[in-house]
C-alpha cells in the first residue's frame, strides 16, 4: 500500500485527467446527438413514425449518458478542490487509529460514494482508476457498502436515476418526437391533427400562394376589340396616363390665372418701414423711394401733402403704361 500523501498525490492527477477526459467525451457525444435528432427529423418528415418512436430511445439513453457524466465531472471537480479532506487524520497510535483514517468525511461522502458506484459502469478508464485509488484510500468495506443496492442513502438518488435500466416512458417519447419536429420544422403529429382539416389548411395555403405570385394585370374593357397590333393595350395605357393626369393636374394649371407675389419683410427696429424696390419699375431704375409694403396706412394717415402721392400697389404695369413712364423720364432728364 503506498503512502498516504504519495496516494493522495495520485488521486489528484487521475482526478484531473478523469475531468478534462469527461468534457471531451460529452462534446463528442453531443455531436453524435445531433446527427441522431436530425435523422429522427427526416423519419418525422417522411411518415415513418413507427421507427421513430423506436430509435429516439436511442437518443434518450444517450441523453441519459451525457447527463451521468456531467455530475460525475462535477464530483471530480469537488473533490479536487477539498483535497485538503482526502488526507488521514494524524492520529495518536491505538486501536481505533485505522478506523478514523478510513472513515470518510461527511462533506465527500455523497461524491466518492457516487463515483465508486458508477464509474464500472462508464467506459471512461481515468474514472475507474479515481475508483480505485478511492477504495485503497477508504477501505474495501466501505466500497462493498456502496455497491449494495439497499445502501441508497451514501448515493446520489439522481446518479441512481440515470443508471436505471428501463423502457422510457410513452409521454417522454412523445415529448422528445415534438421537440425535435419543432426543432427542424417539420410538422408533427399529422394524424391527431386532422385530415380534413389539415386538407382545407394546405388547400389555403396553396391559394395563398398562387395569389401572391399572380402578376398585377392592368384592367382592359372586356368588349375593347383586340387586334393583332395589340389595340387593347395601348387604350389601356391611355386610360391610365388620362385617370393619373386627372388625379394630378400639371403645376401650369394650377398656377394659371394667379399673379405672382412677394412676402414682404415683417417691421423691425432696425427697419421700421420696410420696402421692396422692383429693378423693372422707372422708380427702382432712377433709384427712387421704392414700394411702400404699409400700402394705404401709410398714405392715408400722414399729412395732407402726403394724400396726393400715389402709392404703387402689386399690379404688374402694362407695355403703354412702360413706354409714358420712359418717354417721361427722357424729357425730365
Amino acid at each position: 500500500m503506498a503512502p498516504p500523501s504519495a496516494l493522495i498525490s495520485k488521486l489528484k492527477v487521475q482526478l484531473k485527467l478523469s475531468i478534462s477526459r469527461l468534457r471531451m467525451v460529452q462534446q463528442k457525444d453531443s455531436a453524435i446527438a445531433k446527427q441522431q435528432r436530425r435523422a429522427m427529423a427526416a423519419l418525422l418528415e417522411q411518415g415513418r413514425d413507427e421507427s421513430a418512436r423506436i430509435r429516439v430511445e436511442n437518443i434518450i439513453r444517450s441523453d441519459l449518458q451525457t447527463e451521468l457524466l456531467e455530475i460525475l465531472e462535477l464530483y471530480c471537480e469537488l473533490l479536487l478542490a477539498r483535497a485538503g479532506l482526502l488526507e488521514p487524520s494524524n492520529t495518536s497510535s491505538s486501536s481505533s487509529s485505522s478506523n478514523n483514517n478510513n472513515r470518510c468525511d461527511s462533506g465527500l461522502e455523497e461524491a466518492v460514494a457516487s463515483i465508486i458506484y458508477a464509474a464500472p459502469r462508464t467506459e471512461i478508464k481515468e474514472l475507474q482508476t479515481v475508483r480505485q485509488l478511492l477504495v485503497e484510500r477508504f477501505g474495501k468495506e466501505f466500497a462493498m457498502e456502496v455497491m449494495e443496492e439497499g445502501a441508497g442513502a451514501k448515493v446520489a438518488e439522481r446518479v441512481r436515476r440515470k443508471l436505471r435500466v428501463e423502457p422510457p416512458s410513452q409521454e417522454l417519447v412523445q415529448s422528445y418526437l415534438k421537440e425535435i419536429a419543432r426543432a427542424y420544422g417539420v410538422r408533427w403529429p399529422r394524424r391527431e391533427e386532422g385530415g380534413d382539416d389539415g386538407d382545407d389548411g394546405g388547400k389555403r395555403e396553396e391559394q395563398g400562394r398562387r395569389s401572391l405570385e399572380e402578376p398585377l394585370i392592368a384592367d382592359v374593357d372586356v368588349d375593347a376589340e383586340v387586334d393583332d397590333d395589340g389595340d387593347a393595350v395601348k387604350k389601356s395605357r391611355k386610360m391610365n396616363e388620362e385617370e393619373l393626369t386627372r388625379a394630378t393636374p400639371p403645376r401650369s394649371a394650377a398656377l394659371a390665372g394667379k399673379s405672382v407675389t412677394v412676402a414682404p419683410p415683417s417691421p423691425s427696429s432696425d427697419n421700421v418701414n420696410p420696402k421692396i424696390k422692383l429693378p423693372d419699375t422707372p422708380e427702382g431704375k432712377a433709384g427712387g423711394k421704392g414700394v411702400s409694403v404699409l400700402g394705404d396706412k401709410r398714405s392715408g394717415g400722414g399729412s395732407g401733402g402726403g394724400g396726393n402721392k400715389a402709392v404703387v400697389g402689386g399690379a404688374i404695369p402694362d407695355a403703354d403704361e412702360l413706354a409714358a413712364r420712359f418717354a417721361a423720364l427722357k424729357r425730365k432728364y
